[in-house]
């Protein structure tokens, strides 16, 4: 048989994960539509925010960023030399995880008046009933942060396996789990004399055990089920450790980045840490749908051709990986742009959330998506640099990259608001995956050709085209006094036809051989 090539290998293990990925981002944005419409951005719903920040600080590390980017290449290496070796490795890091997590989740619970106060402002805290209720929900939610840890790790194996759909679809039953509890739980919670936000902290509670436990069979299925006895401290283990707390310091730059952000946020406008939030879920659902599913895909494929001592093979899948983000997130950013204010009335502006909340919101996701594509190539470098041998590298860029964002932010939200929060974090991606790529031309020994085909300067041309198309029919097809329904077959059709404007774009410039192999193999 025909051995793959790397382009049908990304695609179609990206398309896997991107099928899944789009069932989660919908029920994720059923569940924000559903937070809004029953809670508004209000001050409780700024008060949940914050609360699920904590256990989403320290998720990054364990669950989403520095962790699966050292686990996945020191677990394929092992697996290459010796599968039993790498089964015990498995279970030896859920061990360990557990431990840690367990430990850290124990201080939350202890420590979270401390940790809201660090979060927050005077003028948050002034309402005595909503700093209560904030801390009610950090010590309801701390446990969630072993659930979704071990979610990852099992995730991170199975992607490493090639199983890639179960666990992109595992999120999308959090998500299940979560509006649940929003719909079920609140009038039950005032009848038993709690406050009805809190029916949020237990649906993420329920979310992650339902996330991490839907993994298991697959897991077990492919013969990895829990192994003994087992070395729970290896040198494989500790190498994952050791790399996790070199990440560690990215992390914590990061997280001194969003504690910043909500200190900011919370002393403009009250409602702005919700209005941030609901722009950063729209901005995230291209990101999550396409540049997770194709860098997840590139980690596991090239990490194997890394490791097997196959640099050119693995060179060019960073190139496929590389060209197919910006094929498709420079069109969702163009038709995003185009239909923001459309997207966020469709998704939110129902019950408690109002006209203004829309208005503020669609501000802080035009900024956002100024940063769109570099935030779908910073999915991808940064975990390459772990492949590589290399973990610093990206750590040390993040710092630089987040330390310029903290003083931007500073110096200009008191002056211009909120929305300069979501413009920071944007800049800060072109910066960030600027200084990446400098340094993977580096350590690859690449051309900058690599970075600069022209085939990019089509695909920016055609997003142009894009952008331009869509605007001009919205002007024409949408309108806002029209039914629910009437608006939504406007939206669709608006946006289908900003997408045929893209295509027949490349068509004319000479892309349609790239155009015709994405849509035949997805």
């Amino acid at each position: 048989m025909r051995q793959k090539t790397s382009t049908t290998k990304v695609l179609i293990s990206s398309a896997k994960m991107a099928v899944a990925t789009f069932s989660s981002r919908i029920l994720g944005l059923v569940r924000e539509q559903a937070i809004a419409a029953i809670f508004g951005a209000s001050g409780l719903t700024d008060a949940f925010q914050i609360a699920y920040r904590i256990p989403n600080m320290l998720r990054d590390l364990f669950a989403e960023g520095a962790f699966s980017s050292a686990f996945v290449p020191t677990f394929t290496g092992v697996r290459i030399k010796n599968e039993k070796l790498a089964k015990g490795l498995l279970w030896s890091m859920a061990v360990l995880l557990l431990l840690i997590t367990g430990a850290l989740s124990t201080l939350i619970i202890i420590y979270a008046p401390e940790i809201i106060m660090l979060l927050t402002n005077e003028v948050f805290n002034s309402d005595a009933a909503r700093l209560n209720i904030t801390i009610q929900l950090v010590r309801l939610m701390a446990p969630f942060l072993v659930l979704i840890s071990l979610a990852a790790l099992f995730m991170g194996t199975l992607n490493t396996l090639k199983v890639f759909f179960v666990p992109s679809f595992a999120p999308a039953l959090f998500n299940v789990a979560m509006i649940a509890c929003i719909f079920l739980l609140p009038e039950r919670l005032k009848i038993w004399g709690h406050h009805p936000i809190l029916s949020l902290g237990i649906g993420v509670l329920i979310g992650g055990f339902v996330q991490m436990v839907v993994q298991l069979p697959a897991l077990f299925k492919k013969g990895y089920g829990p192994q003994g006895p087992f070395t729970l401290v290896s040198t494989e283990s500790k190498l994952i450790l050791n790399r996790l707390g070199i990440g560690t310091v990215g992390i914590a730059a990061t997280q001194i980045n969003v504690i910043v952000t909500t200190i900011l946020a919370t002393g403009t406008i009250v409602g702005a840490v919700s209005w941030l939030t609901f722009a950063f879920r729209l901005f995230q659902f291209p990101v999550g749908i396409l540049s997770v599913s194709i860098a997840g895909s590139n980690l596991v494929h090239f990490s194997d051709a890394w490791k097997s001592g196959k640099k050119e093979e693995a060179i060019k899948l960073l190139e496929t990986s590389y060209f197919l983000s910006f094929f498709t997130i420079v069109p969702a950013m163009a038709l995003l742009f185009a239909l923001s204010k459309e997207s966020v009335h469709l998704v939110f502006e129902r019950g408690a959330f109002d006209y203004q909340d829309t208005l503020m919101t669609n501000t802080a996701l035009k900024y956002y998506l100024i940063g769109l594509p570099f935030y779908g190539l910073y999915k991808i470098f940064a975990p390459t640099f772990f492949t590589l041998d290399r973990p610093k590298v990206p750590v040390k860029i993040s710092m630089f990259s987040i330390f310029c964002n903290i003083i931007f932010c500073v110096w200009l939200t008191p002056k211009y608001g909120f929305w300069i929060l979501a413009l920071g974090t944007s800049l800060s991606m072109v910066l960030n995956s600027t200084l990446q790529a400098i340094f993977l031309k580096k350590y690859l020994e690449i051309e900058w050709s690599f970075f600069f085909r022209i085939r990019i300067l089509k695909v920016v041309i055609s997003g142009l085209v894009a952008y331009a198309a869509t605007l001009q029919l919205s002007k024409y097809l949408f309108n806002y006094s029209d039914s629910f329904m009437i608006k939504m077959s406007s939206f669709c059709l608006v946006g289908l036809l900003g997408a045929a404007s893209y295509g027949v774009s490349l068509l004319i410039l000479g892309e349609g051989k790239s155009l015709k192999k994405i849509i035949k193999k997805k």
